[in-house]
């Protein structure tokens, strides 16, 4: 019974992290990204998010043309000197390795963020896009496509948080009720087999977030 009980725990433990976390960019202006792993829901802490550790190598998602922008390491983020105006991407498929779930089989998690809402366009397997430069609408988009009824969570500057389900064409409607920062998320549950950090997955949880500056 004790065996059986360490046993559960130690699943709990190494799954309730890669599924409860979000990674997600925070940007002011054209100045540096800030690239963030944790519960954006929560105040980051000073010296971040007890996971932050894990957080290594995101990969920002650049035109051809452009040179990769340095990472540095601070106290709780990644700083990324990237230029010019535009909104900035990223995905990190190695913060979390695979686990075994109930009945042995292996799980995985793949994060994506962007910050900003000027392009319409995806450019990420799992995306929220803004339907026109600077609107208060974005669809969700799953390999390009839209996605219906996705479930998105809003959380605003003063960390109100709800959740919206999107229409038959991935699209939602997001309150923004004042100034200050939003950060939009939404999950993606893929079943099937594929590599991932070195096991071949059965399950996939891809998880994307968005935020933007309301002024």
């Amino acid at each position: 019974m004790k065996k059986t009980l360490a046993v559960l725990m130690a699943f709990s433990f190494l799954s309730s992290p890669a599924t409860a976390h979000e990674v997600w960019i925070e940007r002011d202006g054209s100045g540096p990204a800030r690239i963030y792993l944790g519960e954006p829901a929560d105040p980051v802490p000073e010296a971040g998010d007890p996971e932050f550790s894990k957080l290594t190598a995101p990969r920002l998602v650049a035109d051809h043309s452009a040179k990769p922008a340095a990472l540095v390491r601070r106290a709780n983020h990644i700083e990324a000197a990237v230029t010019g105006t535009g909104d900035v991407r990223l995905t990190d498929d190695n913060v979390f390795a695979p686990w075994k779930a109930d009945g042995g089989k292996w799980e995985g998690v793949i994060y994506y963020a962007r910050a900003g809402r000027i392009e319409t366009r995806s450019a990420l397997d799992l995306e929220i896009v803004p339907t026109a430069a600077g609107a208060d609408s974005f669809v969700v988009h799953w390999m390009g496509q839209p996605l219906p009824g996705a479930k998105v969570t809003v959380i605003n500057a003063d960390r109100w948080q709800k959740s919206f389900a999107a229409d038959d064409q991935g699209r939602i409607d997001v309150p923004v009720t004042g100034s200050g920062r939003y950060l939009l998320s939404i999950s993606h549950d893929i079943e099937g087999l594929r590599p991932l950090g070195g096991k071949d997955v059965a399950k996939t949880y891809h998880i994307s977030t968005l935020t933007f500056v309301a002024r």
